[in-house]
C-alpha cells in the first residue's frame, strides 16, 4: 500500500469519524484512526485504526436487560471493598465474587467498593459500571 493510499484512507476515516463525534462517542476503528492521524499523520492513522479495532470491539456494551438485572439484584450482604479502582477493560481482583447472571453466559456482575459492575466471567474484566 502506498502512502498515497494510507492518506486518502486516513482523510475519510477522519472525515467519517468527526462526523459521527458530534453525535456520540467515536470509539473503534474510527476513533482509533483518527485520533492516530491527529498524532501520527497517515502512518498513525493506520496505525490507530488498527489499535482502534481491536480495543472497540472488545468491549460492546451489555444489553439493556442485563444493566436492568445488575441495578436490581439484591446486594450481597457483606461489603466487597478493594483498594484497586474499578476500570472499565480491567480485570477485577482474583478476591472480589462474581455472579452470573441468570440466561446471559457472556456477562456476570459484582458490586465493588459500593459500584454495580457488569464483568465478562472468564476474564473478569469489566465491561460496564452501573452509575
Amino acid at each position: 500500500m502506498n502512502i498515497k493510499a494510507v492518506g486518502i484512507a486516513a482523510a475519510l476515516l477522519m472525515a467519517s469519524g468527526s462526523a459521527f463525534a458530534q453525535s456520540s462517542t467515536v470509539t473503534g476503528a474510527a476513533g482509533g484512526a483518527a485520533t492516530g492521524a491527529v498524532v501520527g499523520g497517515p502512518v498513525g492513522a493506520a496505525v490507530g485504526g488498527i489499535v482502534g479495532g481491536v480495543a472497540g470491539s472488545v468491549i460492546d456494551p451489555p444489553p439493556q436487560k442485563v444493566v436492568t438485572y445488575v441495578q436490581q439484584a439484591p446486594a450481597p450482604k457483606t461489603r466487597v471493598v478493594v483498594k484497586e479502582k474499578v476500570v472499565v477493560g480491567q480485570p477485577l481482583p482474583e478476591t472480589v465474587v462474581v455472579t452470573p447472571i441468570p440466561d446471559e453466559p457472556k456477562y456476570s456482575y459484582a458490586i465493588v467498593n459500593d459500584e454495580r459492575v457488569i464483568v465478562e466471567p472468564s476474564s473478569r474484566k469489566v465491561i460496564q459500571v452501573i452509575q
